[in-house]
């Protein structure tokens, strides 16, 4: 893997010219540990747990191994947050900083922080926790930045905070976790005003579940359910107190039957389906937000 430096000076390219009341239709903020695409529109994907990439210091004291890291992550899910018009994306792996952890949490220390997983070969020195929480800061600094520029122009945004959750846990031969607890798409809404939003979720729910999904791995509805496996993380529980009636952002977790979450090896097929599912809430939802 590419050596990778600390360096958080910010790049931004404009790639047009037209403002809509002072919001470049595009912008991008680019970091090394994330990167930002605005656009004029109340839609926003997020991928925060999408990165695989540490630093090398990081490296050089990790116990897991790459294939542990990965098997954790979200893969592929910056693609699905690309689909919206704006888009968010982390670019460092959660090992390295959980963008959805709390910030005294976002550093893993000890197994039970990692799903009983040994991370490091020794704590880590606090200079290098420093500077990992100098990254996680910088990124919720821009996303604030981010939402509040976008509420200039529109009375209320959806971020829709995208992951994956593993579903094969007892191991690549044994069978998958059962179906009951586990639906392919889980609606995490329990960091939100719940009542104030529902129409924003239920149209969200019934869009995904409409959709006519066409993939060798799954034809038909999806099976989309509500806190049925996960309620949501820090990241929604953030904009939630920070942004109140004002954004919204679900926690949507598919359950990897997009790939072989052993392996890595990704169906690109089904990765391409859940995009273009993704993509058919876009109506409802502006409509819902008004």
């Amino acid at each position: 893997m590419a050596s990778d430096d600390t360096n958080s000076s910010q790049v931004r390219t404009h790639c047009a010219s037209h403002v809509f009341g002072g919001l470049d239709r595009r912008s991008v903020v680019r970091l090394k540990a994330f990167e930002i695409s605005i656009a004029n529109s109340p839609i926003v994907g997020a991928a925060i747990h999408d990165g695989h990439q540490v630093r090398d210091e990081i490296r050089e004291r990790m116990r897991l191994d790459e294939s542990g890291r990965f098997h954790e992550e979200d893969p592929h899910t910056r693609l699905w947050a690309r689909c919206a018009p704006s888009h968010i994306v982390g670019c460092r792996s959660r090992f390295e900083f959980d963008l959805n952890r709390p910030p005294d949490k976002a550093v893993y220390s000890v197994p039970d922080d990692a799903w009983g997983l040994e991370v490091w070969n020794e704590p880590l020195p606090d200079t290098i926790v420093a500077r990992s929480m100098e990254l996680y800061d910088a990124f919720y600094r821009e996303v604030h930045s981010t939402l509040s520029r976008l509420l200039e122009t529109h009375l209320r945004l959806i971020v829709l905070d995208l992951h994956s959750y593993n579903h094969r846990r007892d191991g690549p031969d044994d069978p998958p976790a059962d179906e009951a607890a586990n639906p392919q798409v889980n609606i995490g809404t329990g960091t939100m005003d719940r009542a104030f939003w529902t129409p924003v979720i239920e149209r969200l729910i019934g869009d995904l579940h409409s959709f006519d999904f066409q993939a060798p791995s799954h034809r038909g509805p999806l099976d989309v359910r509500e806190n049925i496996k996960f309620q949501g993380g820090y990241f929604g529980r953030w904009i939630h107190e920070n942004f109140p009636e004002r954004v919204c952002a679900p926690a949507i977790e598919f359950k990897k039957f997009f790939m072989n979450e052993w392996t890595g090896e990704a169906d690109w097929t089904t990765i391409d389906e859940i995009g273009r599912a993704i993509e058919s809430t876009f109506p409802g939802l502006r409509a819902a937000l008004v």
